[in-house]
Parts: C-alpha cells; sequence; structure tokens
C-alpha cells in the first residue's frame, strides 16, 4: 500500500449486486471505510449532494480524502472504482501490462455483458408488471450463455484473470443470484466451484454482509412506489 488510510472512505452504497462490488474490495483491502446508505428505492440518488459525486445518479461512489497528491478525490462507476483502489492499493489489480489486460478484459465483460443482462433478467422475470415471454426468454437465455463462458474459462484455473482479482469481485455478486436468474448452477461445474471459494473468503463475506439488513426494507415486487423511481427514471 502506497501509504497508510488515516482517513476513512466515503462509502456510497446500498446493498446491491453493484454495491457489493466495493464494499468486498475495502474489506479485502483492508481500507478503513464508512458507509453512506443511499436509499435508491427512496430517491436518495437524486439529491444533489449525491450528484454532485455521481452525475449518473447511481450507485456505487466514493470520496477518498487521501486521493492523489494527498487530495481528496471522488470516483463513480464500480469498475472505475475498482481500478482507482487497485492501483491505490497495489492489490488484487496487477501492476504490469499483461496481467492488467487480463484483469480489464474480465472486469469490462462483467460491466457490459454479465451486470446489464443479469439486471435485465432480474426485472422481466420478478418485478415488471406484465409477464412478457420474449423478454423473459432474451435475457434468461443471454445470462445463460454468460454463465457458459464463465463455465469455460474456469475450466483450468481457479479465478477469471488468473489471480483473484477486481474481475472475481465484480462479478460475484451477480452470478451468486443465479437462481433469480432462472438458471441451474448444476449446468456450470467450473461456475459453482468459483462461487464456493468466493463465498468462502472472509472479506467477501464482509463486504456481502455491509447494511445487509437495509435490503429487507425494500419489497420491489409489490413497493409501486419503490418502482416508479428505480424502473421509471427520467432526466431531472
Amino acid at each position: 500500500m502506497a501509504e497508510l488510510q488515516t482517513n476513512p472512505i466515503q462509502l456510497y452504497y446500498w446493498p446491491t449486486p453493484n454495491g457489493w462490488k466495493i464494499s468486498i474490495m475495502l474489506e479485502e483491502c483492508g481500507l478503513p471505510y464508512e458507509v453512506v446508505p443511499v436509499n435508491i428505492a427512496k430517491g436518495d440518488q437524486f439529491k444533489p449532494e449525491f450528484l454532485a459525486i455521481s452525475p449518473n445518479n447511481k450507485i456505487p461512489a466514493i470520496i477518498d480524502p487521501q486521493g492523489p497528491d494527498g487530495a481528496p478525490i471522488s470516483v463513480f462507476e464500480s469498475g472505475a472504482i475498482l481500478q482507482y483502489l487497485g492501483r491505490k492499493t497495489g492489490l488484487f489489480y496487477p501492476a504490469d501490462e499483461r496481467g492488467r489486460v487480463e484483469v480489464d478484459q474480465w472486469l469490462f465483460w462483467q460491466m457490459a455483458g454479465l451486470g446489464p443482462m443479469a439486471g435485465q433478467t432480474h426485472h422481466f422475470r420478478i418485478y415488471a408488471p406484465e409477464k412478457l415471454a420474449y423478454a423473459i426468454d432474451r435475457y434468461t437465455n443471454e445470462t445463460h450463455r454468460l454463465y457458459g463462458v464463465m463455465n469455460r474459462r474456469l475450466a483450468d484455473r481457479d479465478y477469471l484473470a488468473g489471480d483473484y482479482s477486481i474481475a472475481d469481485m465484480a462479478c460475484i455478486g451477480w452470478a451468486k443470484l443465479w437462481e433469480r436468474q432462472g438458471q441451474n448452477v448444476e449446468e456450470f461445474p467450473n461456475l459453482k466451484a468459483w462461487l464456493a471459494r468466493m463465498l468462502a473468503r472472509p472479506a467477501v463475506k464482509r463486504g456481502l454482509s455491509v447494511n445487509a439488513e437495509d435490503k429487507g426494507k425494500i419489497d420491489l415486487a409489490t413497493d409501486k412506489d419503490a418502482q416508479k423511481i428505480l424502473f421509471g427514471q427520467r432526466a431531472r
């Protein structure tokens, strides 16, 4: 670690697959942090003070009071936060270019593929007011394809980029919800073994448990006001 982190990083967070990426990374790195809850079902993500650091009105975001050259820095987008923390600490993100490319391609694969497709699968299978067969099949099948990609990748290695890295942290929050996505993990034995390795890590357990009680405060399947906020977002 380049320097001792004496001031806690502020983590703007709600317990979701994207929020878990950063709580896991902070736990793995042993960095001090404090959670600033952003209740996305109540519209906290639209408050001016949050938009000032996360203009896309999405969690997670961080403020690091000990940023580059000692000056504070805010970072939004989970992938960018993972890369920043990896560079800051020298942990779970290789310094050499070949190793970094290996991690980056799987991190971006999650950001552009697994996360959005699994998220749409959740939406149309669980939350959509109309059960649209085409949409359910489209996203469930694409998530199945992506799990196949992971399964093949993990056939000869324990982790996506060789060594355990931010790429694995990016994927675990989505992959552990395979049942909600209409998948059968038994079809993907290498993925199943990876899940077990990931979920056995103490820091992953701690990261997944951060403010876990908040998740029970929202029932998106029945809370119409929360649905309007989360699924009917418009420019403000």
